[in-house]
């Protein structure tokens, strides 16, 4: 069965480990000229977001986009290395990408906060990147809001892998924002309580699924082929959320 995959990066795929409130926070000081006197607050947002509530905060007017893209971009590209020696793969990653990407039937890439250019440099520290079709991924260049990036990629694989519109979608991520993005999409969810927020807190959010991680790539499969079967059909009142 034809499937869309849309990961999300950090506490879902990888720990950074810090180095993303780093790279915020040094974006936001070649900018204003100062530190930041609070760190960026992150919790599933975009980068569009993140930084403007960042200069908002701070009473600063806010940059144009492309002036705080460049800044994000440099500060990412400057951290590669830290990134390297402090942050992880979470467990079961590699695999469970690897399972995904074998799939012919399915096109397995990211939505997600950060901009392109640091999603890049996220997933090539641990070489995640070649596991995954990122051209035709959403970023946080691309909309406001998370459930606007839905859009994004599936025109994007629409255009440039032929993937038809009907093709159900499932996104997998840690926080209740991804949780909003499908459920306001339309799209499967299947959550993972990998980052701060808890299994309970995932399922009140309305995750049509949730697992502790990633480490069962047999389970995480079937699950995703699950929600592509049930992405086939109308949601019902019996499409409760599931915690395993």
């Amino acid at each position: 069965m034809e499937l869309i995959v849309l990961w999300d990066i950090d506490h879902t795929l990888i720990e950074n480990a810090g180095v993303s409130k780093e790279i915020y926070a040094a974006a936001f000081s070649s900018l204003a000229g100062r530190e930041p006197s609070e760190p960026a607050r992150t919790e599933g947002r975009t980068d569009r977001l993140i930084m403007r509530d960042m200069f908002l905060r701070a009473g600063l007017p806010v940059p144009d986009w492309p002036v705080i893209e460049d800044a994000l971009t440099r500060a990412g590209q400057e951290r590669l290395d830290d990134l390297r020696m402090r942050g992880t793969v979470l467990p079961g990653v590699h695999e469970v990408l690897k399972s995904a990407s074998a799939r012919s039937d399915w096109v397995s890439s990211v939505l997600t906060g950060n901009i392109a250019a640091n999603a890049r440099v996220k997933l090539s520290a641990f070489g995640l990147d070649a596991l995954l079709d990122l051209p035709v991924g959403a970023y946080g260049a691309d909309a406001g809001l998370r459930p606007g990036l839905v859009a994004v990629a599936r025109e994007r694989m629409q255009r440039l892998r032929g993937v038809p519109a009907d093709v159900p979608a499932v996104l997998v991520g840690d926080t209740p924002r991804d949780v909003e993005a499908a459920l306001a999409t339309g799209s499967g969810i299947l959550a993972v309580a990998s980052g701060v927020h808890g299994p309970e807190e995932l399922a009140a959010a309305g995750a049509h699924e949730v697992l502790p991680g990633l480490t069962d790539t047999g389970r995480v499969i079937s699950v995703l082929e699950s929600l592509a079967a049930v992405g086939k059909r109308p949601r019902t009142s019996l499409d409760r959320p599931r915690t395993r």
